[in-house]
């Protein structure tokens, strides 16, 4: 273990950083785009049954962002922390920070699959469901819920993996559910014609999976971090720096479900083929995001690491090269999509209604789609290294409180049309508020060795 610690410091600190981001970069991306996949696989196989049962897709997809965003708040709030005191030699308080918040997401994930169960019509309307998609959403939702503590606790593995620096061991759990995943939706909604029922148990079978080929490493103690009972916390701090450091991932994943329930609520108003453009054109926007955030998430560990090693030059030349990087790639990715709007929306759901919508939303996301680093990556610097206000008011802005507002005013000045651009337009003003915000932070950045100051 001794020599895992001294190899890992050395790697983390000495490898130049822009290679050591590609490194653990590449692996969170190919996990994220499998993940991916098959929430696409979903709304694949969905929509083969109908506009109704697509629609459920996205309306559900509020419900996945908020157990997603407790999963992450533990995981990037213990995370951050792990890999601040591993930069700083601190491995027994990493180990304390690893268990508390594993525990914390079962226990969260458990919680919210019986309230979900106790209020399930009343739940999947709030979420925006319209009568006709109330059915199906219902029946998709029972084996999400189900699926509770699964999700949240494999977002913590994934996340502690992330910034211990083992980026390959994440990508090896995630791809392995997100795979099993599009066979299982393949065989129980083609072949046994299980319906949307087949597609959420698909789901739900390929999480658990994933769950526990995320506890491989850590059972074979292959990490510094432990799921040992006897480190959960027994004081209040430890809880106090995950939820603190953790409550942009919250805010983050929390929003976005709230803007889901806005965006579903706003789009049904003009009827279940708006709802549907709507879930397809955002799990197709997902997918492209993949890469930025894999990127980020490559960033995030060196960062945290070398923060608290007190090494911030390599913090500002790893902030900068992801940025590029991110632009760059961004950039093919959204012309892509803007020149194959009509055929991507088509692939999901043959319905003119649902092309004529879909593919005006993907274009005008498709422009806005190189503003997204810019939030983005600054979120991620200023949660990796402690900044959690900061991190908190940037994830808020991008997730819901610019989002939110602009869907509701260009939805009431332009009806239809203002909303497929409203996303888009949330995406530049975001972009332009968090500058100042970079511009500052590295203005005032200390030189290495010397503390800083949050």
């Amino acid at each position: 273990m001794s020599q895992v610690k001294d190899e890992q410091y050395v790697r983390m600190t000495e490898t130049p950083v822009s290679k050591l981001i590609i490194s653990l970069g590449i692996p969170t991306i190919i996990s994220m785009l499998v993940t991916s996949i098959y929430n696409m696989a979903d709304t694949y196989f969905v929509g083969t049954i109908g506009t109704s049962a697509s629609g459920a897709t996205g309306v559900v997809f509020g419900l996945m962002a908020i157990l997603q965003a407790f999963g992450f708040m533990y995981g990037h709030g213990a995370g951050s922390n792990i890999a601040i005191r591993l930069g700083n030699h601190e491995e027994n308080s990493a180990r304390i920070f690893s268990a508390t918040s594993f525990w914390l997401s079962i226990v969260t994930g458990i919680v919210i699959c019986m309230t979900g169960m106790a209020f399930m019509t009343p739940l999947m309307r709030l979420m925006g469901s319209t009568d006709t998609i109330l059915p199906y959403a219902c029946t998709y939702a029972f084996y999400i819920l189900i699926a509770g503590p699964a999700m949240t606790s494999g977002c913590v593995m994934n996340n502690i993996l992330r910034y211990e620096g083992k980026a390959f061991y994440a990508m090896i759990g995630l791809t392995s559910g997100g795979i099993l995943n599009i066979f299982l939706d393949y065989l129980m909604v083609r072949v046994l014609q299980l319906g949307i029922g087949g597609a959420g148990l698909a789901t739900c079978i390929s999480q658990y999976v994933s769950m526990v080929i995320l506890m491989i490493p850590y059972l074979r103690k292959q990490t510094i971090s432990s799921f040992h009972v006897r480190y959960i916390a027994k004081t209040a701090k430890p809880y106090q720096r995950i939820i603190a450091n953790g409550m942009p991932s919250l805010c983050r994943q929390g929003l976005n479900s709230a803007s889901t329930m806005v965006l579903n609520t706003s789009a049904a108003a003009f009827g279940d083929p708006a709802v549907a453009a709507i879930s397809i054109v955002n799990r197709i926007v997902n997918f492209l995001f993949c890469v930025a955030v894999g990127i980020g998430q490559g960033f995030q560990p060196v960062s945290s690491f070398n923060h608290g090693a007190r090494l911030h030059s390599r913090v500002k030349a790893g902030f900068f090269f992801a940025m590029k990087l991110g632009a760059v790639l961004l950039l093919g990715l959204a012309v892509f999509a803007y020149f194959n709007a009509a055929a991507l929306v088509t692939f999901f759901r043959d319905d003119g209604l649902v092309i004529s919508i879909g593919q005006r939303a993907l274009r005008a996301q498709s422009i806005s789609l190189i503003m997204t680093p810019i939030t983005l990556y600054a979120n991620m610097l200023f949660q990796s290294i402690g900044s959690s206000r900061k991190a908190t008011f940037l994830a808020a802005l991008r997730s819901g409180l610019v989002l939110i507002p602009v869907v509701f005013t260009m939805t009431k000045l332009f009806g239809l049309d203002g909303l497929v651009i409203s996303q888009a337009i949330s995406e530049v003003i975001s972009a332009l508020i968090t500058i100042p915000f970079i511009v500052t932070y590295f203005l005032h950045m200390p030189e290495d060795g010397m503390e800083y100051n949050n």
